[in-house]
């Protein structure tokens, strides 16, 4: 496998003394995970956060090994990182992202979605502006993996995300939630502070 993409990261793993193993979202490869020498390095280390996008080249030389993986900096929200609210966002769309997508199965309606939630938690210049576009992200991937359900997803962004949360509990995350559901009750509990 050679894959070349532009991918969003959705998670860092350390793995062995300097590496990581990072998941990473590309439009028209889904998600993809390799092992990246050097990651906890000063060069990258900045470039590898949840949020950010690279340019990416995987390789694998053997048919079911993890490939390794050559990242490039595209695009850094780092920035955000001094911001409580906004990296508790970028955290949780992206953990949620990572835990529950299949690998290598492309899903470019959720990675439009994906690239646009982040962007408008870059760019606005409060919550109330992006806060329901993570519920409607939350809607649209249980959609996705096949678990649209009736309902309305009508009203404030945390009364939104009240309605997602058992869905996504049963439905897709099961033993994975104790990983990841820290990382969205940290959001809901700073949503409410800051959009109430």
């Amino acid at each position: 496998m050679h894959i070349i993409a532009t991918a969003i990261i959705c998670s860092v793993r350390n793995h062995g003394e300097t590496g990581a193993i990072v998941g990473a979202f590309s439009a028209d490869d889904g998600l993809l995970a390799g092992y990246v020498q050097g990651a906890r390095g000063r060069h990258l280390r900045p470039v590898l956060i949840p949020g950010n996008v690279i340019n990416g080249e995987w390789r694998v030389r053997t048919p079911g090994q993890l490939a390794s993986l050559t990242a490039e900096p595209f695009h850094s929200r780092a920035h955000l990182l001094s911001e409580p609210l906004a990296i508790a966002a970028i955290d949780w769309v992206t953990a949620l992202t990572a835990a529950t997508l299949p690998e290598a199965l492309a899903y470019p309606r959720l990675h439009s979605a994906l690239d646009g939630v982040l962007s408008a938690i870059e760019l606005a210049p409060a919550a109330r502006v992006w806060a329901g576009a993570i519920a409607q992200y939350e809607t649209l991937l249980l959609a996705e993996l096949g678990y649209a359900e009736e309902g309305t997803n009508d009203g404030a962004p945390v009364a939104m995300m009240a309605q997602n949360r058992e869905r996504l509990v049963a439905h897709i995350l099961g033993e994975r939630r104790a990983d990841v559901m820290a990382a969205r009750e940290r959001l809901v509990d700073r949503l409410k502070r800051a959009v109430a």
